[in-house]
């Protein structure tokens, strides 16, 4: 059977898609399908856990699909309840304009600005009136409401549920029979709503929506999902070095669910490196990589080289004692082999004992651990050698 690369893009780190049959009729129909997904601008910068679902849309735009992405500015008054045990404070209508100019801005950082589609669902939902209201409600049952966890929970703990809440996820459908989405993208915690909008474009006799979920980023702390509220996220426009120390942070258990998450890596790229801590590289090795990779993404390569010395100043070079011996030498030739350069400047006793330390990562030039026996120095350098735990010279070379 052909293997179908096109679906296996689009399931690439999600977590449920429903129903895989009818995505697949979907795209053998040759139809530009309309993939939407919300996003209520309840702060004023998207961070990395907003990106997974961005990086999805991503995806369908590769595809050559239409993508929207729906700023939530009328739901946003409303305050999602999904994943909440208690009602979600709404914000003002100054709040949730300044903070959706913000992400208007922002999403082009990782979607093509000629190819995606920016919508507001005021404009339609503001001209619901209250017979739409009504309507709409007229769709849906209290019981099924309360099947939703989150609901379910509140009411046996005898917590209060404002009927304003029960309203959202019915909004939400309604911007999916008013774009007539063919699939609709959210998080986990979004499941209810995506299905709610799948009965109600039944209901209105509009073929229903495929439904992707992604899952949820896990924020610094490793445990709670990524949030402004609880300081525990990174920002997309964030400055590149304050970027860069908040991804150094993580723990490695972590770094593995972030690169799954948020690597445009290949599978088999991602497992070279995790053969490559199995064989002995320093996780802190592998974690630059990703924050390179997302610092180049929403900054410039440039950026991200920057802030990976500027962090190896502030932070890694604490590690090296203050009273370093500085040694200069003047070569003949415009490079020196590294095994020979330590045995030169008698931080190792010969330059088969260099080799063997740089084999066994003994070995580090400003932090960086060098394992290449074969490593050539040029000229022109300056930097901190380290052999072993307690060895370290600042080396200059000069022509």
């Amino acid at each position: 059977m052909k293997k179908n690369l096109n679906l296996d893009l689009i399931k690439r780190g999600i977590d449920e898609l429903i129903s895989e049959d009818e995505l697949l009729k979907k795209i053998k129909s040759k139809k530009k399908l309309v993939v939407k997904a919300g996003f209520d601008p309840t702060a004023p910068d998207l961070h990395l856990g907003h990106t997974v679902l961005i990086n999805k849309l991503r995806h369908f735009q590769q595809l050559g699909h239409q993508i929207i992405f729906l700023i939530g500015d009328f739901t946003g008054m409303i305050g999602d309840p999904s994943g909440k045990n208690k009602t979600r404070p709404a914000l003002n209508e100054f709040e949730i304009k300044e903070n959706a100019k913000s992400y208007e801005k922002q999403v082009f950082k990782i979607l093509d600005p000629k190819l995606t589609n920016i919508r507001f669902n005021s404009e339609w939902s503001n001209k619901l009136g209250a017979e739409g209201i009504i309507k709409l409600a007229s769709q849906y049952n209290l019981a099924r409401m309360l099947e939703r966890d989150d609901f379910n929970k509140r009411y046996k703990s005898n917590q209060t549920i404002a009927l304003h809440e029960f309203l959202y996820p019915l909004i939400q459908a309604n911007d999916s029979i008013a774009l007539e989405a063919d699939i609709e993208l959210g998080g986990t915690d979004q499941k209810f709503n995506l299905l709610v909008g799948r009965e109600l474009q039944r209901s209105f006799g509009q073929e229903p929506q495929v439904v992707i979920t992604v899952p949820i980023l896990e924020g610094l702390d490793g445990k709670n999902k990524m949030s402004k509220s609880l300081d525990n996220y990174v920002g997309i426009d964030e400055a590149p070095n304050e970027m860069f120390g908040k991804i150094m942070s993580i723990s490695d258990e972590l770094m593995w669910r972030w690169f799954d998450l948020l690597s445009f890596k290949t599978t088999e790229e991602i497992n070279n490196l995790k053969a490559d801590q199995t064989n002995g590289k320093n996780p802190r090795d592998i974690k630059i990589e990703l924050a390179k990779e997302l610092i180049a993404r929403f900054h410039n390569k440039e950026s991200a080289d920057l802030a990976e010395i500027n962090f190896i100043n502030q932070f890694q070079r604490k590690n090296i004692p203050d009273d370093i011996e500085e040694v200069s030498l003047v070569l003949l030739e415009g490079s020196i082999p590294l095994a020979n350069l330590l045995k030169d400047c008698e931080m190792t006793s010969s330059t088969s004992e260099a080799i063997r330390m740089i084999k066994q990562g003994a070995v580090r030039i400003d932090e960086k651990k060098i394992t290449d026996a074969k490593y050539i120095i040029s000229s022109g350098t300056s930097a901190v050698y380290q052999v072993g735990k307690r060895k370290f010279k600042k080396i200059t070379l000069q022509n």
